[in-house]
């Protein structure tokens, strides 16, 4: 057997997988030995990507599985931290991951404080009062 790494995988039926992958060569026919496959999907709501994962086969209770080459349109090698981290928590039974895109600003209490009402109200009542200062003039 081969060396495991993390990769996607497209399949003849359309389904994108992502898996720890081994590739078994020693045989007359090639296979690949999938650990764990999960079908990963992503959607923005609210300015945020929410990443939904769930098991490629929903009804298995194996985690092993094995596909042969003929199944498979492309597979590629994934080094993004970042997904391989979502995919090992969703493992661990972590559920699925809410991405806080980076333009969005967390909320805050002074975020468009300009004054307080006393303050406005003085404001105002100077101006106010200025104008008919100059009125008289």
């Amino acid at each position: 057997m081969g060396e495991e790494f993390y990769s996607i995988i497209k399949l003849t039926t359309g389904e994108e997988i992502f898996s720890l992958v081994s590739i078994d060569e020693n045989n007359d026919d090639p296979v690949i030995i999938l650990q764990s496959p999960v079908v990963i999907k992503t959607f923005h709501h609210n300015g945020n990507t929410i990443i939904k994962i769930k098991p490629w086969i929903e009804l298995s209770t194996d985690d092993i599985f094995v596909i042969r080459y003929d199944k498979v349109v492309t597979m590629t090698e994934s080094k993004d931290n970042k997904l391989i981290d979502i995919y090992t928590k969703y493992l661990e039974g972590e559920g699925d991951e809410t991405i806080e895109d980076s333009h969005q600003v967390d909320i805050s209490t002074t975020i468009g404080y300009v004054s307080s009402v006393e303050e406005a109200r003085k404001s105002l009542e100077n101006l106010y009062n200025n104008i008919e200062d100059t009125k008289e003039s």
